[in-house]
């Protein structure tokens, strides 16, 4: 599934920023910069619905971007994800099997 959700970025020291997702309970993270801010949002919000989507839990409605609210030098930005091909690479990564020697 693809799925698009609100961020609220949160500049901290040295360059880093917190990010959290509103609308999801638990989901946040950090990054170095807003580069690796942005990449790691990415991770943990589809890190986050992949877990309810295979737990056959509801999958909260996100909300506007509009509506979400930020403080003092936060901003809000929309992070987008497709569950799928996060799946897809995982699920599908060689299993090591263990090899009997002949004797």
């Amino acid at each position: 599934m693809k799925y698009a959700y609100a961020a609220v970025f949160t500049p901290e020291e040295n360059r880093m920023f917190s990010v959290n997702f509103p609308d999801l309970q638990g989901c946040f993270t950090s990054g170095d910069d807003i580069a690796d801010a942005v990449y790691m949002a990415q991770d943990a919000l589809c890190l986050t619905l992949y877990d309810l989507e295979q737990d056959k839990k509801p999958i909260p409605q996100a909300s506007s971007l509009c509506d979400v609210k930020t403080a003092g030098r936060e901003f809000a930005s929309v992070i987008a994800v497709d569950t799928e091909t996060y799946r897809r690479f995982y699920e599908n990564k060689p299993v090591k099997k263990p090899h009997a020697i002949p004797m």
